[in-house]
Protein backbone atom coordinates (compact mmCIF):
# COMPACT_ATOMS: atom_id res chain seq x y z
CA UNK A 1 0.00 0.00 0.00
CA UNK A 2 1.01 3.52 0.02
CA UNK A 3 -0.10 7.28 -0.76
CA UNK A 4 -0.72 11.26 -1.86
CA UNK A 5 -3.22 14.52 -2.38
CA UNK A 6 -6.11 15.32 -4.55
CA UNK A 7 -7.93 17.02 -7.13
CA UNK A 8 -10.94 16.30 -9.24
CA UNK A 9 -12.16 15.70 -12.09
CA UNK A 10 -16.18 17.64 -12.83
CA UNK A 11 -18.63 19.27 -14.63
CA UNK A 12 -21.53 18.63 -16.87
CA UNK A 13 -21.70 15.61 -19.16
CA UNK A 14 -19.42 17.13 -21.82
CA UNK A 15 -16.17 15.85 -23.84
CA UNK A 16 -13.22 17.07 -21.64
CA UNK A 17 -9.97 17.94 -23.26
CA UNK A 18 -6.56 16.78 -22.40
CA UNK A 19 -4.91 18.77 -19.38
CA UNK A 20 -1.20 18.93 -19.40
CA UNK A 21 0.79 16.06 -17.58
CA UNK A 22 3.07 17.02 -15.09
CA UNK A 23 5.00 13.85 -13.17
CA UNK A 24 7.33 14.62 -9.98
CA UNK A 25 9.17 12.32 -11.25
CA UNK A 26 12.78 13.09 -8.92
CA UNK A 27 10.69 13.02 -5.50
CA UNK A 28 8.27 10.11 -6.41
CA UNK A 29 10.68 7.64 -7.83
CA UNK A 30 12.65 8.16 -4.90
CA UNK A 31 9.84 7.41 -2.76
CA UNK A 32 8.81 4.07 -5.20
CA UNK A 33 12.53 2.72 -4.15
CA UNK A 34 11.66 3.35 -0.23
CA UNK A 35 7.65 3.02 0.17
CA UNK A 36 5.79 2.70 3.23
CA UNK A 37 3.44 -0.45 2.63
CA UNK A 38 3.98 -2.72 5.35
CA UNK A 39 0.80 -3.87 7.17
CA UNK A 40 0.47 -2.92 10.65
CA UNK A 41 0.17 -5.92 12.92
CA UNK A 42 -3.17 -5.63 13.72
CA UNK A 43 -3.85 -5.87 9.91
CA UNK A 44 -6.45 -8.85 8.27
CA UNK A 45 -5.14 -12.26 9.68
CA UNK A 46 -3.61 -14.00 6.38
CA UNK A 47 -4.19 -17.46 5.40
CA UNK A 48 -7.97 -16.89 5.71
CA UNK A 49 -9.37 -13.43 5.09
CA UNK A 50 -11.77 -12.29 7.80
CA UNK A 51 -15.29 -13.09 7.04
CA UNK A 52 -17.31 -10.32 6.35
CA UNK A 53 -21.03 -9.40 7.47
CA UNK A 54 -22.74 -7.20 4.98
CA UNK A 55 -24.71 -4.31 6.85
CA UNK A 56 -28.64 -3.94 6.15
CA UNK A 57 -29.62 -3.28 2.80
CA UNK A 58 -30.82 -3.93 -0.37
CA UNK A 59 -30.68 -7.83 -1.68
CA UNK A 60 -28.63 -7.92 -4.68
CA UNK A 61 -28.12 -10.72 -6.57
CA UNK A 62 -24.75 -11.98 -7.14
CA UNK A 63 -23.54 -12.04 -11.02
CA UNK A 64 -21.77 -14.16 -12.21
CA UNK A 65 -20.13 -12.11 -15.28
CA UNK A 66 -19.46 -8.45 -14.75
CA UNK A 67 -19.64 -7.93 -18.71
CA UNK A 68 -23.05 -9.54 -18.29
CA UNK A 69 -25.62 -6.92 -18.66
CA UNK A 70 -28.85 -7.98 -15.48
CA UNK A 71 -32.04 -8.73 -16.74
CA UNK A 72 -33.18 -4.86 -16.19
CA UNK A 73 -30.47 -3.64 -19.13
CA UNK A 74 -31.16 -4.24 -23.09
CA UNK A 75 -28.56 -6.33 -24.75
CA UNK A 76 -29.12 -4.18 -27.79
CA UNK A 77 -27.18 -1.25 -26.79
CA UNK A 78 -23.50 -0.90 -27.36
CA UNK A 79 -22.82 1.04 -24.39
CA UNK A 80 -23.91 0.90 -21.19
CA UNK A 81 -26.44 4.03 -19.92
CA UNK A 82 -24.90 6.96 -18.68
CA UNK A 83 -24.76 7.00 -15.29
CA UNK A 84 -26.82 8.72 -13.31
CA UNK A 85 -26.08 12.47 -11.81
CA UNK A 86 -24.90 11.51 -7.93
CA UNK A 87 -26.85 12.95 -5.34
CA UNK A 88 -24.09 14.66 -2.75
CA UNK A 89 -24.09 13.84 0.59
CA UNK A 90 -26.15 16.32 2.99
CA UNK A 91 -22.79 17.66 4.80
CA UNK A 92 -21.18 19.39 1.59
CA UNK A 93 -22.51 20.57 -1.70
CA UNK A 94 -20.60 22.65 -4.78
CA UNK A 95 -21.50 23.05 -8.17
CA UNK A 96 -20.82 20.22 -10.44
CA UNK A 97 -20.47 17.90 -7.51
CA UNK A 98 -21.77 14.38 -8.60
CA UNK A 99 -22.16 15.53 -12.07
CA UNK A 100 -20.54 13.70 -14.76
CA UNK A 101 -18.42 14.59 -17.64
CA UNK A 102 -16.84 12.11 -20.11
CA UNK A 103 -12.73 11.31 -20.01
CA UNK A 104 -10.46 10.21 -22.49
CA UNK A 105 -10.75 9.25 -25.71
CA UNK A 106 -14.46 7.63 -27.42
CA UNK A 107 -14.80 4.31 -28.05
CA UNK A 108 -16.52 3.10 -31.32
CA UNK A 109 -18.25 7.10 -30.95
CA UNK A 110 -19.34 6.77 -27.38
CA UNK A 111 -17.72 8.03 -24.27
CA UNK A 112 -15.84 4.43 -22.67
CA UNK A 113 -15.16 6.73 -18.96
CA UNK A 114 -17.09 9.00 -16.92
CA UNK A 115 -15.80 11.16 -13.87
CA UNK A 116 -16.85 13.17 -11.62
CA UNK A 117 -16.36 14.23 -7.74
CA UNK A 118 -17.76 13.94 -4.41
CA UNK A 119 -17.26 15.19 -0.66
CA UNK A 120 -18.03 12.03 1.60
CA UNK A 121 -20.02 12.08 4.64
CA UNK A 122 -18.55 14.44 6.87
CA UNK A 123 -15.02 15.34 4.95
CA UNK A 124 -13.60 18.21 3.92
CA UNK A 125 -11.68 17.18 0.94
CA UNK A 126 -13.79 15.73 -2.64
CA UNK A 127 -12.76 12.49 -3.86
CA UNK A 128 -12.64 11.96 -7.59
CA UNK A 129 -14.96 9.18 -8.91
CA UNK A 130 -14.35 7.19 -12.40
CA UNK A 131 -17.01 5.26 -13.92
CA UNK A 132 -15.98 2.74 -16.68
CA UNK A 133 -18.27 1.00 -19.39
CA UNK A 134 -17.28 -2.82 -19.43
CA UNK A 135 -18.89 -3.05 -22.82
CA UNK A 136 -16.42 -0.56 -24.13
CA UNK A 137 -13.71 -1.65 -22.44
CA UNK A 138 -11.57 -4.14 -21.97
CA UNK A 139 -9.93 -5.18 -18.60
CA UNK A 140 -6.32 -6.30 -17.62
CA UNK A 141 -3.72 -6.43 -15.04
CA UNK A 142 0.11 -5.59 -15.70
CA UNK A 143 1.85 -6.88 -12.71
CA UNK A 144 5.44 -5.02 -11.20
CA UNK A 145 8.64 -6.17 -10.56
CA UNK A 146 7.71 -4.94 -6.77
CA UNK A 147 4.14 -5.99 -6.46
CA UNK A 148 3.76 -8.96 -6.74
CA UNK A 149 7.18 -9.99 -8.21
CA UNK A 150 7.76 -13.05 -9.34
CA UNK A 151 8.17 -12.07 -13.39
CA UNK A 152 9.02 -11.48 -15.34
CA UNK A 153 5.63 -10.79 -17.19
CA UNK A 154 4.45 -10.18 -20.62
CA UNK A 155 2.40 -7.49 -19.57
CA UNK A 156 4.12 -4.55 -17.23
CA UNK A 157 5.52 -1.25 -16.95
CA UNK A 158 6.09 0.45 -19.00
CA UNK A 159 3.17 0.28 -21.41
CA UNK A 160 4.04 -1.27 -25.19
CA UNK A 161 2.84 1.28 -27.76
CA UNK A 162 0.55 -1.71 -28.96
CA UNK A 163 -1.16 -1.50 -25.81
CA UNK A 164 -1.28 2.47 -25.82
CA UNK A 165 -2.73 2.29 -29.84
CA UNK A 166 -6.24 1.01 -27.76
CA UNK A 167 -5.54 2.48 -24.32
CA UNK A 168 -8.73 4.58 -22.55
CA UNK A 169 -7.38 4.97 -18.72
CA UNK A 170 -4.96 3.21 -15.79
CA UNK A 171 -5.31 3.03 -12.64
CA UNK A 172 -3.41 1.14 -9.77
CA UNK A 173 -3.48 -1.84 -7.93
CA UNK A 174 -3.68 -2.95 -4.64
CA UNK A 175 -0.97 -3.50 -1.35
CA UNK A 176 2.25 -5.18 -1.89
CA UNK A 177 1.50 -8.67 -1.52
CA UNK A 178 2.80 -9.11 1.99
CA UNK A 179 0.18 -6.46 3.22
CA UNK A 180 -2.83 -7.58 1.18
CA UNK A 181 -3.74 -11.18 3.10
CA UNK A 182 -4.57 -12.45 -0.42
CA UNK A 183 -3.36 -13.73 -3.74
CA UNK A 184 -2.27 -12.75 -7.07
CA UNK A 185 -2.89 -15.13 -10.64
CA UNK A 186 -2.07 -13.78 -13.86
CA UNK A 187 -0.42 -15.02 -17.00
CA UNK A 188 -1.57 -18.79 -16.02
CA UNK A 189 0.32 -18.61 -12.92
CA UNK A 190 -0.44 -18.69 -9.69
CA UNK A 191 1.83 -15.70 -8.00
CA UNK A 192 1.06 -15.75 -4.42
CA UNK A 193 -2.03 -18.28 -3.47
CA UNK A 194 -5.65 -17.38 -3.65
CA UNK A 195 -7.46 -17.13 -0.89
CA UNK A 196 -11.14 -17.77 -0.07
CA UNK A 197 -13.59 -15.03 1.51
CA UNK A 198 -10.39 -12.10 0.00
CA UNK A 199 -12.17 -9.06 -1.69
CA UNK A 200 -11.01 -10.39 -5.32
CA UNK A 201 -10.47 -8.65 -8.79
CA UNK A 202 -10.99 -10.59 -11.54
CA UNK A 203 -10.61 -10.49 -15.23
CA UNK A 204 -12.06 -12.71 -17.93
CA UNK A 205 -10.47 -14.05 -21.41
CA UNK A 206 -13.06 -11.32 -23.29
CA UNK A 207 -11.42 -8.66 -20.92
CA UNK A 208 -14.23 -8.30 -18.77
CA UNK A 209 -14.31 -7.40 -15.33
CA UNK A 210 -15.74 -8.54 -11.98
CA UNK A 211 -15.04 -7.90 -7.92
CA UNK A 212 -16.12 -9.80 -5.58
CA UNK A 213 -15.65 -12.07 -2.31
CA UNK A 214 -13.34 -15.13 -3.63
CA UNK A 215 -15.43 -18.73 -3.48
CA UNK A 216 -18.93 -17.14 -3.28
CA UNK A 217 -18.84 -13.62 -5.51
CA UNK A 218 -16.41 -15.24 -8.04
CA UNK A 219 -14.04 -18.30 -8.08
CA UNK A 220 -11.52 -19.83 -10.68
CA UNK A 221 -12.81 -20.83 -14.14
CA UNK A 222 -11.20 -21.67 -17.54
CA UNK A 223 -12.15 -18.01 -18.90
CA UNK A 224 -10.15 -16.39 -15.32
CA UNK A 225 -7.05 -14.76 -16.67
CA UNK A 226 -6.04 -13.17 -14.03
CA UNK A 227 -7.01 -12.66 -10.19
CA UNK A 228 -5.91 -9.52 -7.46
CA UNK A 229 -6.82 -10.39 -3.95
CA UNK A 230 -6.23 -7.51 -1.15
CA UNK A 231 -7.74 -7.71 2.12
CA UNK A 232 -11.64 -8.55 2.45
CA UNK A 233 -14.47 -6.99 0.92
CA UNK A 234 -15.38 -3.03 1.51
CA UNK A 235 -18.85 -3.21 -0.10
CA UNK A 236 -21.35 -6.05 -0.06
CA UNK A 237 -25.00 -6.19 -1.53
CA UNK A 238 -25.04 -2.72 -2.12
CA UNK A 239 -23.81 -1.65 1.36
CA UNK A 240 -20.39 -1.06 3.56
CA UNK A 241 -19.83 -4.15 5.36
CA UNK A 242 -19.29 -4.51 8.92
CA UNK A 243 -15.46 -4.49 8.82
CA UNK A 244 -15.62 -1.28 6.87
CA UNK A 245 -17.85 0.62 9.67
CA UNK A 246 -15.23 -1.13 12.53
CA UNK A 247 -13.61 1.87 14.05
CA UNK A 248 -9.93 -0.56 13.71
CA UNK A 249 -9.10 1.28 11.05
CA UNK A 250 -5.57 -0.05 11.14
CA UNK A 251 -7.74 -3.16 10.07
CA UNK A 252 -7.69 -1.79 6.27
CA UNK A 253 -3.77 -1.23 6.05
CA UNK A 254 -0.76 0.77 7.81
CA UNK A 255 -0.96 4.40 6.85
CA UNK A 256 1.61 7.30 6.28
CA UNK A 257 1.86 10.23 8.98
CA UNK A 258 0.76 13.72 8.27
CA UNK A 259 4.61 14.05 6.58
CA UNK A 260 6.44 10.78 6.38
CA UNK A 261 5.74 7.71 6.52
CA UNK A 262 7.79 6.61 9.68
CA UNK A 263 5.25 8.37 11.98
CA UNK A 264 2.28 6.84 13.56
CA UNK A 265 -0.37 6.87 10.11
CA UNK A 266 -3.42 8.23 10.10
CA UNK A 267 -6.95 7.19 9.72
CA UNK A 268 -8.24 9.74 7.50
CA UNK A 269 -5.35 9.50 4.44
CA UNK A 270 -5.37 8.56 0.72
CA UNK A 271 -7.50 5.46 -0.06
CA UNK A 272 -8.62 3.92 -3.26
CA UNK A 273 -10.94 1.30 -4.31
CA UNK A 274 -12.75 -0.39 -7.24
CA UNK A 275 -16.44 -1.66 -7.18
CA UNK A 276 -19.09 -2.98 -9.66
CA UNK A 277 -22.34 -2.16 -10.32
CA UNK A 278 -25.78 -4.22 -11.03
CA UNK A 279 -24.92 -3.68 -14.89
CA UNK A 280 -21.40 -4.75 -14.74
CA UNK A 281 -19.75 -1.50 -15.06
CA UNK A 282 -16.54 -0.36 -12.75
CA UNK A 283 -16.34 2.46 -10.33
CA UNK A 284 -13.14 3.52 -9.05
CA UNK A 285 -13.03 6.14 -6.10
CA UNK A 286 -9.69 8.27 -4.80
CA UNK A 287 -9.56 10.69 -2.89
CA UNK A 288 -7.31 12.70 0.03
CA UNK A 289 -8.43 11.96 3.81
CA UNK A 290 -10.65 8.74 3.73
CA UNK A 291 -11.30 6.41 6.13
CA UNK A 292 -12.49 3.28 4.73
CA UNK A 293 -16.17 3.34 5.97
CA UNK A 294 -16.14 6.79 3.61
CA UNK A 295 -14.43 5.10 0.82
CA UNK A 296 -17.16 2.22 1.04
CA UNK A 297 -20.18 4.98 1.23
CA UNK A 298 -18.68 6.93 -1.95
CA UNK A 299 -18.83 3.16 -4.46
CA UNK A 300 -21.94 2.95 -2.62
CA UNK A 301 -23.31 6.47 -3.64
CA UNK A 302 -21.28 5.75 -7.50
CA UNK A 303 -23.51 2.71 -7.88
CA UNK A 304 -20.95 -0.18 -6.37
CA UNK A 305 -23.05 -3.50 -5.44
CA UNK A 306 -19.26 -4.79 -4.40
CA UNK A 307 -16.09 -3.28 -4.06
CA UNK A 308 -12.87 -3.47 -2.13
CA UNK A 309 -10.04 -1.47 -1.23
CA UNK A 310 -7.17 -0.84 -3.62
CA UNK A 311 -3.73 0.78 -2.50
CA UNK A 312 -3.28 3.59 0.04
CA UNK A 313 -1.16 6.35 1.39
CA UNK A 314 -0.17 9.24 -1.22
CA UNK A 315 2.18 7.59 -3.25
CA UNK A 316 0.17 4.97 -4.68
CA UNK A 317 -3.30 6.08 -6.20
CA UNK A 318 -3.95 7.24 -9.26
CA UNK A 319 -6.27 6.80 -11.95
CA UNK A 320 -5.49 8.36 -15.30
CA UNK A 321 -7.26 8.83 -18.26
CA UNK A 322 -5.79 9.05 -22.06
CA UNK A 323 -7.17 10.98 -25.38
CA UNK A 324 -4.90 11.02 -28.02
CA UNK A 325 -5.51 12.28 -31.68
CA UNK A 326 -7.71 10.45 -34.23
CA UNK A 327 -5.76 7.17 -34.46
CA UNK A 328 -3.39 8.32 -32.15
CA UNK A 329 -1.75 6.37 -29.13
CA UNK A 330 -2.11 7.34 -25.58
CA UNK A 331 0.91 9.38 -23.92
CA UNK A 332 1.56 10.97 -20.98
CA UNK A 333 1.06 14.11 -23.33
CA UNK A 334 -2.52 13.22 -23.93
CA UNK A 335 -3.15 11.75 -20.44
CA UNK A 336 -5.03 13.64 -17.77
CA UNK A 337 -5.53 12.91 -13.74
CA UNK A 338 -8.65 12.45 -12.00
CA UNK A 339 -7.42 14.68 -9.53
CA UNK A 340 -4.49 16.77 -10.12
CA UNK A 341 -3.08 16.31 -6.44
CA UNK A 342 -2.18 12.63 -7.10
CA UNK A 343 1.55 12.47 -7.25
CA UNK A 344 1.39 9.93 -9.64
CA UNK A 345 0.13 10.92 -13.56
CA UNK A 346 -0.89 9.32 -16.43
CA UNK A 347 3.28 9.16 -17.20
CA UNK A 348 3.50 6.88 -13.94
CA UNK A 349 2.07 3.32 -16.14
CA UNK A 350 4.89 4.61 -19.25
CA UNK A 351 7.90 4.33 -17.02
CA UNK A 352 10.03 1.43 -16.69
CA UNK A 353 10.86 2.47 -13.07
CA UNK A 354 7.03 1.76 -12.04
CA UNK A 355 7.56 -1.42 -10.12
CA UNK A 356 3.95 -2.25 -9.04
CA UNK A 357 1.09 -4.11 -10.10
CA UNK A 358 -1.81 -2.02 -12.20
CA UNK A 359 -5.08 -2.29 -14.11
CA UNK A 360 -5.47 -0.98 -17.49
CA UNK A 361 -8.96 -0.39 -19.52
CA UNK A 362 -8.71 -0.36 -23.16
CA UNK A 363 -10.98 0.08 -25.58
CA UNK A 364 -12.81 -3.31 -27.52
CA UNK A 365 -12.51 -3.92 -31.05
CA UNK A 366 -16.31 -4.68 -30.69
CA UNK A 367 -18.71 -3.46 -28.10
CA UNK A 368 -20.15 -6.74 -26.13
CA UNK A 369 -23.68 -6.98 -25.69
Amino acid sequence: MESTSINRAGGGIMRRTSEAWTLLLTTASAVLLSGCSAASSNTLAGGTAKPFVAAPGPSVAPIKHAGTPNSTTSTTEPNLPVPPALVPFANHTTAGEGVWSSAGRLVHGFPAVYETRLFPPGGSQSAGIAWMDTRLLSARLYSGSRSPGGGPYKYTAPIQPAQAASLVAAFNGGFLMGAAHGGYYTEGRVIYPLVPGAASLVIYSDGSANVGAWGSDVSMASNVVSVRQNLVPLVAAGQPTTVAASPDWQEWGATCGATSCTGPGLEYQWRSALGVTSDGALVYVTGPALNPMQLAQLLVRAGAIRGMELDINPYWTVFATYDPALDGIAAPSNGSKLLSSTVQGPGTFFEGWWARDFITMSERSAPTS
